[in-house]
């Protein structure tokens, strides 16, 4: 992944950014707009990346809008601790669990194209496990 590397899954989201409010993320949240789920629960959302760069490539997103991780608030630490938790329990479920990158982008300068917290989960590795929504 080069420079020039953008979140593939909402590339346009740069540009309907501005006349619009909502993120594409919390598009999918409010189930506006449709995504494959993986897991879900009160303060973050992990989906299967659109424009996959690798043969696993999951975003993991908090609900809460944060513009990046730049601009979380002491109050919203938490939230990286159930992120990076989920990422662990989702190598362990595809088998990955030595063989992963957790990665987010800070600023535009960095490839950063959706101003809401997000982590790309990106592994090389072919999965068995068929990627679904945890039950």
């Amino acid at each position: 992944m080069g420079n020039e590397r953008r979140c593939d899954t909402c590339v346009e989201d740069r540009f309907s950014n501005k006349m619009s409010e909502k993120t594409i993320f919390q598009k999918i949240i409010d189930r506006e707009l449709s995504s494959e789920i993986l897991y879900e629960d009160d303060d973050i959302i992990c989906i299967k990346d659109k424009f996959p760069v690798m043969p696993i490539h999951l975003l993991l997103i908090t609900k809460k809008v944060i513009p990046s991780l730049q601009k979380i608030e002491e109050k919203d630490y938490f939230l990286l601790s159930k992120i990076t938790k989920k990422a662990q329990d989702l190598a362990k479920q595809f088998n990955i669990e030595d063989n992963y990158r957790l990665v987010t982008n800070v600023g535009e300068k960095s490839g950063q194209s959706i101003h809401h917290l997000h982590f790309h989960l990106l592994s090389a590795a072919k999965s068995e496990t068929t990627l679904t929504k945890e039950g």
